[in-house]
């Protein structure tokens, strides 16, 4: 089972992801996906500084550096972000969004997939494949039972992860929730984005976190921890764990599915979370407890 860090969800300032970054290649992480997600209007790293950034972690790191695409891409601008990220000649490309397939497609190129590719059976996973596919991140809602269906409908099969550990991308939107909470224009937001480094928690009536807005993104309120179905993960042949980029604690989750992988499994290392979507139920449940096991 390898260790993959998600791409940064959130906006940080440029010294804060050079700081973070270098902190990751300290951890036993195998893999470290880099690159804009969320908004192309975001400036602290443009296309060629994640480009830059990217190559300059390839060069001291053994570990495998993936470069992700933008999600919801709504300019010509946004398409040639994505361009510059397809054509590096370098790296291997996570496609967050049909453009970049097609991109990566027709330049014969070997991409993965990433969990907002909408994925849900083994026809898609096998069109998918045909076109230079060799990595799947399941759909954050897609439950064990759904996942090990489309797996033993397979032929071939490509490397699969599942996003393991972090609030959960549920949704991306043309408007931007953060500017709008503020009262500013999407076209004037003077980058407030980065003034809530976790995201802005949004509660139901009765108090509950129900979700966290990110920009044109909605987050889930609570964090999946699938930590307490490590041996469930395992017996179903996932290949990978996607972790999502904390700024507190990364190194704290690290270690505790490091540790798992290491036959020290330890699910008290880390706070429950959430695994409603793995166990087929709503995603904001929790259903495995302490000492409950891990099958769903």
């Amino acid at each position: 089972m390898q260790l993959a860090l998600g791409p940064a969800q959130y906006y940080w300032p440029r010294t804060d992801i050079n700081q973070f970054y270098e902190q990751m290649l300290s951890t036993p992480l195998d893999i470290l996906y880099l690159g804009e997600l969320v908004c192309g209007k975001r400036h602290q790293l443009r296309a060629a500084d994640w480009l830059e950034l990217a190559q300059q972690l390839a060069e001291v790191s053994d570990k495998q550096i993936v470069l992700s695409t933008l999600t919801l891409l709504e300019s010509n601008a946004d398409f040639n972000w994505v361009r510059k990220i397809c054509d590096n000649g370098q790296l291997l490309v996570e496609a967050n969004d049909l453009s970049a397939v097609q991109l990566l497609a027709e330049a014969g190129l070997p991409f993965t997939c990433g969990p907002a590719v909408n994925i849900y059976n083994q026809h898609t996973l096998a069109q998918l494949m045909s076109l230079g596919m060799t990595r799947w991140t399941a759909p954050v809602e897609m439950s064990a039972r759904q996942l090990e269906e489309v797996l033993n409908a397979c032929d071939k099969k490509p490397e699969v992860e599942v996003f393991a550990y972090g609030h959960m991308p549920l949704a991306y939107s043309a408007r931007c929730f953060t500017a709008r909470h503020l009262g500013l224009d999407k076209d004037n937001c003077d980058y407030r984005c980065m003034e809530y480094p976790h995201g802005l928690p949004l509660e139901s009536q009765e108090g509950e976190e129900l979700f966290v807005i990110n920009g044109i993104q909605t987050l889930s309120g609570e964090p999946t921890n699938l930590l307490r179905h490590y041996k469930q993960l395992c017996e179903l042949g996932i290949d990978i764990l996607r972790l999502s980029p904390q700024w507190q604690q990364m190194e704290q989750i690290i270690d505790a599915f490091d540790r798992a992988r290491r036959d020290d499994l330890d699910p008290e290392l880390l706070p429950p979370g959430v695994d409603g979507y793995w166990c087929g139920r709503p995603g904001l449940e929790l259903i495995a407890r302490s000492g409950s096991g891990a099958q769903a």
